[in-house]
């Protein structure tokens, strides 16, 4: 086996939220509405977190971790193998990642003496300044630390180069009108790891792509290996036995990897 000495490093994000006293007080239930108040900034901290596991680049953000995207960027890379090209040729490409989660595969850290998820700490009644003079608060503290490890490369791919803009739907003598198959690149992905068995394997894409995706399945039903299946009483869509999860933060578009 080859090894090389790679150092990664966590980011550390912090905010706060402020719920004006007077309103909190007059609220049937004060609790629920600072709890109310305070989902935002969580809902903020997970699309955060989310954009920098697969977008975050200290070379260009040095206060981000970087994510999977910096570590499967160019066609002609040692770990390009890993990198399907759908052919997508615009300025509006998308991608489908499939990745082994596992401690010798790919797994997050965080800094020795933190802990993992959502610090949410309540801080009381505070004063703050705002542009209209001193004001009376409740303030919430948020703090998240997290950054991620690749041991090894061969256990994630990424799909890249989907132009969203030519996905078609229309199945026709063996083929799609137009743009990428986009469950015969999941398939070439599966394919692609060692081991799907060496760790959690789980696909991500977001919404548009798994829309479409679902539509190219159903236009070729009789080939499609997308099942749905109750597990733990929710129910969960998979392909190839691999869970399938939306990502809102990999909506943006992407520029073509080459």
């Amino acid at each position: 086996g080859q090894t090389v000495q790679v150092e990664d490093t966590c980011a550390i994000l912090e905010d706060y939220c402020e719920v004006a006293k007077n309103l909190a007080d007059i609220a049937n239930n004060r609790a629920a509405y600072r709890l109310a108040e305070d989902a935002a900034h969580m809902e903020g901290f997970y699309q955060t977190m989310s954009d920098n596991i697969f977008y975050g680049d200290e070379d260009v953000n040095p206060e981000r971790m970087t994510g999977l995207a910096p570590r499967y960027n160019s066609l002609s890379a040692d770990n390009a193998e890993n990198i399907l090209d759908a052919q997508g040729t615009g300025s509006d490409n998308a991608s489908i990642w499939l990745v082994v989660w596992g401690p010798n595969t790919c797994h997050g850290i965080v800094p020795r003496g933190m802990s993992s998820g959502i610090e949410m700490r309540d801080l009381g009644e505070q004063t703050s300044e705002t542009a209209d003079g001193l004001l009376q608060v409740y303030r919430t503290y948020f703090r998240s630390a997290f950054g991620l490890v690749l041991k090894d490369w061969r256990y994630a791919v990424r799909v890249a180069n989907i132009d969203r803009s030519d996905l078609s739907i229309t199945w026709t003598n063996g083929a799609f009108s137009s743009g990428a198959d986009l469950t015969s690149l999941m398939f070439q992905a599966t394919r692609q790891v060692n081991n799907l068995s060496a760790g959690r394997p789980v696909f991500y894409m977001d919404r548009q792509i798994e829309t479409t995706m679902f539509q190219q399945a159903s236009a070729k039903t009789n080939e499609s290996t997308l099942q749905v299946q109750n597990v733990g009483g929710q129910v969960q869509t998979t392909f190839l036995g691999v869970p399938l999860r939306r990502v809102d933060a990999l909506a943006g578009d992407e520029a073509r990897v080459v």
